[in-house]
């Protein structure tokens, strides 16, 4: 049996597990699962993603003239973090390095994951802290994938996501799981992107500096999801075919540019840490 704490307020329910301090169930006042059940097409829920999103080309991290083989989105969702502390509404787990980390990631680092149940919503905080002497280079994301169809029966393309602000710039696409050289024009119409299977046979789209916190899913007679971020620069949305599910994904940091091979510090959309420092990033899913 895996060690999950279940977090309820009356209103909302979650349930943390701590391999990976994985979201695996978000529940209404109603016990309606909003969160993908894993499964064969993709055995996750809500997977944490670091030291790296996406991928590196030929997974290697490059430094100080030595090569490691680090895996696309990191470790972080296939370790098993410490629970720091466990209340009726919060609960709160550290991962560190260590051996096993060092010989992919040659850095010192400390990841705090912190869940809080707050009326309709979850907060969930990713603190990376820098206990080491040198800078700490890393990314972090979120990965929930919800359920789609929201209501069982509906038809996915009636769905939509609803910007805060509207979207105009072009968005960037993966090939092979890197970062494509050229934008590409957006799918999305001012402030809303119409949802299709279709849209994610090219992998994932990709906004890398969203002009919107916020995002809304929702479709005709269905309960809707908000998903709102601090900190987070980028924003990946994705699905893939044969799956029941939609991830809505702050992120900082994205996959390696097709023709990226330098060191790993100088890899695009890093969080850079000072020794002693830490940096805080925070999600929020409301349901509505």
């Amino acid at each position: 049996m895996m060690d999950r704490h279940v977090l309820s307020n009356g209103t909302l329910s979650a349930t943390v597990k701590a391999d990976g301090a994985e979201l695996c169930s978000l529940r209404d006042a109603a016990g309606e699962e909003m969160l993908w059940q894993a499964g064969p097409v993709w055995p996750r829920h809500a997977p944490v993603l670091f030291p790296i999103v996406g991928r590196l080309k030929g997974d290697c991290l490059r430094h100080q003239g030595k090569s490691y083989h680090l895996p696309q989105h990191g470790f972080a969702r296939d370790r098993r973090f410490a629970w720091l502390n466990r209340t009726a509404t919060t609960c709160r787990l550290v991962l560190h390095e260590d051996a096993g980390t060092r010989a992919l990631y040659p850095f010192a680092f400390r990841l705090e994951i912190a869940f809080t149940l707050d009326d309709d919503a979850l907060e969930t905080a990713f603190t990376v802290a820098n206990p080491g002497r040198e800078m700490l280079p890393a990314s972090v994301g979120a990965h929930p994938g919800f359920i789609w169809p929201l209501v069982e029966g509906l038809d996915k393309a009636v769905h939509v996501l609803e910007f805060a602000e509207p979207e105009t710039a072009l968005v960037r696409r993966l090939d092979g799981g890197l970062l494509k050289a050229e934008p590409e024009p957006t799918p999305i119409a001012g402030p809303t992107l119409a949802l299709d299977p279709a849209l994610f046979a090219a992998d994932a789209v990709i906004l890398d500096r969203p002009a919107s916190r916020s995002i809304r899913y929702t479709a005709p007679g269905a309960p809707a999801i908000e998903v709102a971020w601090e900190g987070f620069e980028q924003l990946g949305i994705w699905s893939r075919d044969g799956g029941d599910f939609l991830c809505i994904e702050p992120w900082h940091g994205m996959a390696s540019p097709v023709d990226f091979e330098g060191e790993f510090r100088d890899k695009p959309g890093l969080l850079l840490i000072q020794p002693g420092e830490r940096r805080t990033l925070s999600m929020r899913i409301r349901l509505c």
